[in-house]
């Protein structure tokens, strides 16, 4: 049994800047960070665009950023999250340039980059490799603490609740409460408990529950399914943000590249294959419509033309300046014998961003006590029906500060659970055949791309069910009799994301924002959906 006053599940954007925070105000206390992958190897690492923030007062305003928000979200967002979002966030972004973070800057002021759906210029951006340079920012910051132990190469697998104390816990048990989790050292095959006093899950996104994904190989949903083993609250899982400019690569890749929404914001112009613009057709906005009106606006172009993509047109813009901004981008390109100032980029829709979560409040406190969620694991409101370009790092900035806030107020009064078993893995076995894991995961990834994409109805809607629940039994029959693996673990976890997501989105007779299906094209007063 391991102890600790703090545990962060998750070494992103979140995990790390509440536990830099949480350090600052009680350097008595003991925070642990683990992460399953290598520290730096996180979701907020692979973000090229930036951080939306209202900096320039002369031509921005909070107002026109709450606006922009809510538009983007189909009006499902929460008015007042919205606002706390949009109105603290710029002060968090300077928290964060104060600890060391780089953005580009012009003649002496920060250069702003502009992005689908902002009506100004406000995206804070280093390059094309922002997350990264936040990553390195939070990652030097962290390890100036001794009292935050960062922990590589640790898989969660459950959060302890009165479940694993021989109690029955439902949906509607109240006062579920969280004692921390069972991991797993990559290095070892024993399963250990960490007791805490105060969890936070902020374990990012699970693209990978699709066959394309600008998502990293560790982005499987981890968070989201262990709130809902526990009982814990979710919402709006059905809303999946396809990114419209994933670079085209026919001979595959994992994950897809991503090419970032700024270059259409500097002033690229997505086309056919024979060179015809089409957004004016979809949105007076053009090529800088919302990322779910374009994404939706590419699939009907392929469908139509039988095409595999479409183009994105940066022939036009000023080579110099372009380098300067998207240097990865452009060396990527042309590491496939595409140089992007004289040839059109090749781009499709891939899976990209999660909105909805485990539900929290305003201060991401999840329906579990003592449990806290941060980033893309959450459903805070901000996002609504499709998350607005540039906000999920913000998002992340100002509820980890929100959360330290909460934290300091109530951990004094929180004791460690004691007589919390050990994991028991009597009567498993060695798996006899990996096979049947990485089969499973490419028949979960099929299943998901073909009936639960950008375009949806209930036929398609009803057969993943169908087939997701096979693979549901077949996997817990492996899970019960095998000793665990973390391919095993991401399986079974991926596979309760994707039977979320496809529940939630049949229970969802409406299309809004992501959610598009064609038995229910317009959006509707009446709603059969959300919390599960």
């Amino acid at each position: 049994m391991q102890h600790t006053d703090i545990l962060v599940i998750g070494a992103g954007v979140a995990g790390l800047t509440f536990a830099i925070k949480m350090a600052e105000r009680r350097p008595e206390l003991q925070i642990k960070v683990i992460t399953k992958s290598k520290l730096g190897e996180t979701n907020t690492s692979y973000a090229q665009g930036g951080v939306a923030a209202v900096w320039d007062l002369k031509v921005d305003s909070y107002e026109k950023h709450v606006a922009d928000t809510m538009d983007a979200g189909d009006d499902l967002c929460d008015l007042d999250i919205v606002k706390i979002v949009v109105n603290e966030g710029p002060e968090r972004v300077r928290e964060l340039i104060s600890w060391g973070a780089r953005f580009d800057q012009h003649e002496g002021s920060y250069d702003l980059g502009r992005e689908g759906g902002h009506s100004e210029n406000r995206i804070l951006h280093y390059k094309d490799l922002t997350g990264w340079e936040i990553q390195r920012t939070l990652n030097e910051k962290a390890k100036t603490f001794s009292n935050i132990e960062l922990v590589e190469q640790i898989y969660a697998i459950d959060l302890i609740t009165q479940h694993h104390l021989g109690y029955s816990v439902t949906r509607v048990t109240p006062d579920i409460t969280c004692f921390g989790a069972y991991v797993q050292d990559k290095a070892r095959t024993e399963i250990d408990a960490i007791i805490a006093k105060v969890t936070v899950v902020a374990t990012g996104g699970a693209g990978q529950v699709y066959r394309n994904t600008t998502n990293p190989t560790i982005a499987t949903g981890d968070g989201i399914a262990m709130m809902y083993r526990a009982k814990g609250r979710l919402e709006n899982m059905e809303f999946v943000q396809f990114h419209p400019t994933a670079l085209y690569n026919p001979a595959g890749e994992n994950p897809d590249f991503l090419v970032s929404e700024a270059v259409r914001g500097f002033g690229a112009v997505l086309r056919t294959t024979d060179g015809k613009e089409f957004m004016h057709r979809y949105d007076e906005r053009k090529s800088l419509a919302p990322r779910d009106i374009v994404a939706r606006a590419i699939d009907n172009e392929m469908k139509i033309r039988g095409n595999d993509f479409v183009m994105l047109d940066c022939t036009h813009l000023d080579k110099e300046q372009f380098l300067g901004h998207f240097p990865t981008i452009y060396n990527k390109c042309l590491s496939l014998g595409i140089d992007a100032m004289k040839d059109m980029i090749p781009v499709v829709p891939a899976c990209h961003y999660m909105c909805g979560g485990i539900k929290v409040d305003a201060m991401g406190r999840s329906s579990l006590n003592h449990v806290y969620a941060a980033g893309e694991c959450t459903s805070t409101g901000l996002h609504g029906s499709n998350r607005l370009a540039s906000n999920s790092l913000l998002e992340g900035l100002v509820f980890a500060h929100r959360i330290a806030e909460d934290v300091d107020k109530i951990i004094d009064g929180i004791s460690y659970k004691e007589g919390i078993p050990e994991w028991n893995a009597e009567g498993t076995i060695e798996p006899k055949e990996m096979v049947l894991i990485t089969q499973s995961w490419k028949e979960l990834k099929e299943i998901m791309s073909s009936y639960v994409g950008i375009v949806r109805n209930n036929v398609r809607l009803k057969r993943a069910l169908a087939r997701l629940h096979l693979l549901y039994e077949e996997t817990e029959n492996l899970y019960q009799t095998t000793i665990l693996s973390p391919q095993l673990f991401e399986l079974r976890n991926l596979i309760t994301i994707a039977y979320l997501v496809t529940k939630s989105a049949h229970m969802r007779r409406e299309s809004r924002g992501l959610h598009y299906t064609t038995d229910y094209p317009n959006k509707l007063d009446f709603l059969d959906v959300t919390i599960l």
